[in-house]
């Protein structure tokens, strides 16, 4: 005897449709069809960029009371903080652009007006005008800096940094004075290299000289065995004595980007910064 089936009463769901949230919040997308990021507020990674505008306070606070040390290192804590709180919004879903704006006013407190103000209470106070002019220059470079890379973010290829990085800079400024710091050398002795040191970071930030990212790395992809001796190698050399391992590294990194340019240069093929594929790009860190 053929069945038919029966037919559902009204106000009943199949269970494929019982399974769908009936509410559910569909994407929205812009006028070039790219999704468009919510602008609510997510407590987790903001709570990163809170600790990491922390430190940015605290390195101020410490630099006021003369403890550079303590200052210096808030920078570098900073520096790791800024780096998780956009890759745990990526991971948790969490992106807003409330959350990529509050990463740039965050940056600009720790790596901007932080550095500036360490640099200058800790050496170029005694070089008078010139001393503030230079902290002035480096801070106004990371304004610029942080500005640029807001308005910039669709168009740059993301494997490199246009410019150095803020966080970059203000880890030549940290590491200077922690290295001078564990060699017991005052910075009023060395006023000059810490306006050199200064006046090149700052200035560096609103160049267009290339900086590698490191974003086109894949940490899901299988590694040589190799690689991961040398990450846990590089970690063991960092531990042993930090001042003197973290300062060299950081001088090389803000030298790398005039070396390539200049490679590429001589070879006829400038490092281009224009996004040359249709690969969207993340705006949820703040540089």
């Amino acid at each position: 005897m053929p069945t038919f089936p029966r037919r559902r009463k009204p106000g009943t769901l199949s269970a494929k449709a019982a399974k769908i949230p009936r509410f559910r919040r569909r994407p929205k997308f812009d006028a070039d069809g790219m999704p468009v990021r919510s602008r609510g507020i997510y407590l987790l990674p903001n709570a990163f960029t809170t600790a990491a505008l922390f430190c940015g306070f605290y390195a101020i606070v410490m630099s006021m009371n003369q403890r550079f040390e303590y200052a210096a290192w808030a920078i570098f804590i900073a520096m790791i903080l800024d780096s998780l709180d956009g890759r745990i919004a990526r991971l948790t879903n969490t992106q807003s652009e409330f959350g990529a704006q509050y990463d740039s006013l965050s940056d600009m407190v720790s790596f901007g007006a932080a550095p500036a103000l360490v640099i200058y209470e800790w050496s170029l106070r005694g070089l008078g005008k010139l001393g503030w002019i230079a902290a002035f220059v480096y801070c106004a470079g990371a304004a610029l800096r942080l500005a640029r890379f807001n308005t910039n973010i669709e168009v740059v290829d993301k494997r490199f940094f246009q410019g150095l990085p803020s966080p970059a800079a203000a880890a030549m400024v940290a590491g200077f004075v922690l290295l001078m710091d564990d060699l017991l050398i005052s910075g009023f002795q060395l006023p000059w290299i810490s306006f050199g040191i200064a006046l090149f970071a700052g200035l560096t930030m609103v160049t267009n000289v290339p900086y590698y990212s490191f974003k086109d790395v894949n940490f899901r992809k299988s590694v040589p065995f190799i690689v991961v001796f040398l990450i846990a190698l590089a970690l063991a050399l960092v531990s042993i004595d930090p001042p003197k391992v973290l300062m060299p590294i950081f001088v090389l990194y803000g030298l790398s980007g005039y070396a390539v340019y200049l490679w590429r240069l001589a070879k006829g093929k400038p490092v281009s910064i224009v996004q040359t594929d249709d690969e969207p790009v993340d705006a949820s860190e703040r540089r």
